[in-house]
C-alpha cells in the first residue's frame, strides 16, 4: 500500500472482522501504538469514529491480547515522571497535579481561625459580599471534614484533571463548588454559615459523569457507553453526596456545576485541549488571588 507503512491500515478501508478496539488519549498516543503493533506484525486501524470524539485503535479479537501486551511493554521501556499517569487495566488517566490542591487545602486549614471572612455567610453574601461563595470551598470545620474532601477529592479531581486538563478541571470544580453554594442561598430562606470543598469534590465528580457525553452521536452503542457513565456517577453522587446530616443542596449543586463543565470540556477537540486548559488555569489563579485578597486584606 502506497505512503503506508505494512499493517498500518487507514481508516477509511474496510478491514474484515476488526472488532475490537484499543482506546488512546490522543492522535499521537495513537500513532505511536499504531506503529508499535505493526512492528509486531499486528494489522490495525486508527479510527476516530468508534469513539466519537475519541482515538483508537481497531483490530481482530484475536489480536486483541498480544497488541495489550506489546503496548504495556512499549510503556514500560519508555516510562518516565510525568503528572499525568495512565492507571494499570484501564484507559483512565490520573493527574498528580491534584497534590497542589490538596496541599493548599491543608495549608488554609492550618491558618483557618484567622479566616472568618471566608466562611459562606449566607447573610453577607446577600449583602454583596459574594467571594464567599468562592473562598469557603477552602475551608473546613475540622480535621475529619479536611481528611474526607481530601480523600475523595483526591480521587475524583485527580481523574478529572487527567480527562479534561489540570486548568480547566480545577477552574471547573471552583466553579461548581460556588454553584452549590448559590444553590443552597436561593433555596434556603433562613441564614446560614457555610464552608467545605465538598462542592468541589462533587462537581469533579460530575466532571467525571459527563466525560462520555461525545460518545452520544456515535449511534446506539455511544448513547449506551454515555448513559452507563452517567448512571455511575450519579450512583456515586447518591452514595457520597446525599448524607442527610451533610450539605445535600451544596452537594447536589456543585454536581451539576461538573456535570456542565465536563459536558462542554468534553467536546473540546484535543488538538486545542492544553491550550484551554492552561488558560483555563491561569483564570482559576486569578480568581482565587482576587477571592482571596477581600478576605485578607479585609475590603469589600
Amino acid at each position: 500500500m502506497s505512503g503506508t507503512p505494512d499493517g498500518l491500515v487507514p481508516s477509511n478501508v474496510p478491514v474484515r472482522l476488526m472488532d475490537t478496539f484499543i482506546r488512546a488519549h490522543s492522535e499521537r498516543q495513537a500513532m505511536d501504538w499504531a506503529l508499535v503493533l505493526v512492528s509486531q506484525g499486528i494489522e490495525t486501524v486508527i479510527d476516530r469514529e468508534t469513539l466519537g470524539n475519541g482515538w483508537a485503535l481497531r483490530l481482530t479479537a484475536q489480536d486483541h491480547e498480544r497488541a495489550l501486551r506489546s503496548i504495556h511493554q512499549y510503556r514500560l521501556e519508555n516510562r518516565r515522571f510525568g503528572w499525568r499517569q495512565s492507571l494499570p487495566g484501564s484507559d483512565w488517566t490520573y493527574h498528580w497535579g491534584v497534590a497542589g490542591w490538596m496541599i493548599v487545602c491543608a495549608v488554609v486549614f492550618y491558618f483557618q481561625p484567622k479566616l472568618e471572612r471566608g466562611l459562606f455567610d449566607s447573610a453577607a453574601v446577600r449583602r454583596g459580599e459574594w467571594w464567599r461563595a468562592f473562598t469557603s470551598v477552602w475551608l473546613h470545620q475540622d480535621l475529619g471534614h479536611l481528611g474526607m474532601n481530601l480523600v475523595f477529592g483526591g480521587l475524583f479531581l485527580g481523574l478529572a484533571m487527567g480527562r479534561y486538563g489540570a486548568g480547566f478541571a480545577l477552574l471547573t470544580g471552583m466553579l461548581a463548588g460556588a454553584l452549590g453554594n448559590l444553590f443552597g442561598l436561593f433555596l434556603r430562606p433562613e441564614n446560614y454559615v457555610g464552608l467545605g470543598a465538598s462542592g468541589l469534590v462533587m462537581g469533579a465528580l460530575g466532571m467525571l459523569a459527563a466525560q462520555a457525553t461525545p460518545l452520544w452521536r456515535a449511534g446506539r452503542w455511544g448513547a449506551r457507553l454515555a448513559w452507563t457513565t452517567f448512571c455511575a456517577g450519579a450512583g456515586l453522587f447518591i452514595v457520597l453526596g446525599t448524607d442527610p446530616s451533610s450539605d445535600v443542596i451544596a452537594h447536589g449543586g456543585g454536581f451539576v456545576g461538573g456535570l456542565l463543565g465536563g459536558a462542554i470540556g468534553a467536546l473540546i477537540p484535543d488538538r486545542i485541549r492544553p491550550v484551554i486548559s492552561r488558560f483555563a488555569g491561569i483564570l482559576a489563579i486569578v480568581l482565587v488571588a482576587v477571592t482571596w485578597r477581600y478576605v485578607l486584606v479585609g475590603q469589600k
